[in-house]
C-alpha cells in the first residue's frame, strides 16, 4: 500500500523509517513545512515529496500518518476523513479538550477509520498484562502502579507549549491503565513539585508529579512521573490482584540499580530514550495501522479512547493547581 506522512520531525522521521521496512508498504509520500526534512526522507527511504498536506492526500495514498505539530492535528485528521483516507495521528487529538471534542463530533458516523498513537498498547509486556487481567489470572484487582520517568526534561520551548506534564507525559500512563484494566477512572488527586530545571516552574508546570486515581470498581492506581531520571528512561507497571501480582518493565534494561547484597539485576545497559524502549511497539503499532487501512481490523485506539485519557489529564492538572480531589465528571462538565 501507499502511505502518506505529514510531518517529518523526530517522530515523523522515525515513523518513515519504520513504515519503509514494512512488507505491506510499497511507497511513501511525505510532506513537511521544512523542505530539507522532506528531502532527507526522500533520500533515506526513497519517498516521494509533496509540497503540502493537500498534495499528499491527492497523491493516491491508501492511508496517512499525521506526525505534524499538535495544533495541526484536528485539521489534518478532518481533511483525511473528508478525503476518505484512513488516518493515524500521534497523540493528542488536539491541543485542548474542547477542540478534541469538536473533532469527535465531526467524525462521528464516518466510516473512515482513525487510529490515535498510544504505542504502549502494542508493547509486548503491556499486551501480556492486559491478557492476564482479562483472563482473570490476578483475580479481583486492588492496586495498579504506573511509572514514566524521563532521563532529562525536554527543551524550554517544548515545555511551554506542551500543556503540562499530565497532558504531555502522564497521559500515556492514564491510557495504559484504562487499557490494561478495562476500567474507567472516576476521581483523581494529584501533587507535583519542582526541584530541577527552573524553566519548567517558570512555565507553570511541575517536573515531578504523583497522582492517585480511583477506578470505577474501587481499584486504586498510583501514577508517578518525572522529567529527571538520570539513570535512563523508566517505564513500568505493576498490577496487583487478590490472586496474583504481575509487572511490566522488569527486564535487564530497566534503569534502576539494586543495592541488595549479591543482587546483579538488572544486568543490561539502561534504556535511555523512549524510542529505544518502544522500538518494537512502534513497529507493531504501525503494522496495526496497515491492517486498519487494509480493512482487516478496526482501530485499536480511537478518538474516543484518546479523549478519555485526556479527561484524566485535565482532572489531574486541575487537582494539582487547586490541591483537591477532582472527579472526571467535573472536568467533562466544565
Amino acid at each position: 500500500m501507499r502511505i502518506g506522512i505529514l510531518g517529518l520531525g523526530r517522530i515523523g522521521a522515525f515513523h518513515a523509517e519504520t513504515l519503509s521496512g514494512l512488507d505491506a508498504v510499497s511507497s511513501l509520500v511525505v510532506a513537511d513545512p521544512f523542505a530539507e526534512a522532506a528531502k532527507n526522507a526522500a533520500e533515506r527511504f526513497g519517498a516521494e515529496v509533496a509540497d503540502s498536506a493537500e498534495a499528499v492526500l491527492a497523491a493516491g495514498v491508501d492511508g496517512v500518518v499525521v506526525a505534524a505539530a499538535t495544533d495541526a492535528h484536528p485539521g489534518l485528521i478532518l481533511a483525511a476523513v473528508e478525503a476518505g483516507i484512513p488516518v493515524f495521528c500521534e497523540k493528542p487529538v488536539a491541543r485542548t479538550m474542547s477542540e478534541g471534542v469538536e473533532v469527535l463530533r465531526a467524525v462521528q458516523g464516518s466510516a473512515v477509520p482513525i487510529q490515535i498513537g498510544y504505542n504502549r498498547r502494542f508493547d509486548a509486556g503491556f499486551v501480556a498484562a492486559r491478557a492476564a487481567v482479562t483472563a482473570g489470572e490476578l483475580g479481583k484487582l486492588h492496586t495498579v502502579r504506573s511509572t514514566t520517568l524521563d532521563p532529562a526534561p525536554p527543551p524550554a520551548a517544548y515545555v511551554a507549549a506542551s500543556g503540562g506534564i499530565f497532558r504531555d507525559c502522564s497521559v500515556h500512563d492514564f491510557d495504559i491503565i484504562r487499557w490494561v484494566t478495562g476500567r474507567e477512572v472516576t476521581e483523581v488527586y494529584a501533587v507535583g513539585g519542582n526541584r530541577g530545571a527552573d524553566y519548567i516552574k517558570e512555565a507553570g508546570d511541575a517536573d515531578t508529579t504523583g497522582a492517585i486515581l480511583t477506578l470505577d470498581d474501587g481499584t486504586i492506581a498510583v501514577v508517578s512521573n518525572s522529567r529527571h531520571n538520570a539513570r535512563g528512561y523508566d517505564v513500568r507497571m505493576e498490577i496487583h490482584g487478590f490472586t496474583d501480582s504481575i509487572a511490566v518493565g522488569l527486564e535487564d534494561k530497566l534503569p534502576l540499580r539494586s543495592v541488595e547484597p549479591g543482587v546483579t539485576f538488572p544486568a543490561g545497559t539502561p534504556h535511555d530514550f523512549f524510542m529505544d524502549r518502544f522500538t518494537a511497539a512502534y513497529r507493531a503499532e504501525l503494522t496495526a495501522f496497515t491492517e486498519v487501512v487494509a480493512g482487516t481490523r478496526t482501530s485499536p485506539c480511537t478518538v474516543e479512547d484518546a479523549l478519555e485519557a485526556g479527561w484524566i489529564a485535565e482532572a489531574c492538572t486541575l487537582s494539582l493547581h487547586e490541591h483537591r480531589p477532582v472527579t472526571i465528571a467535573e472536568v467533562r462538565a466544565s
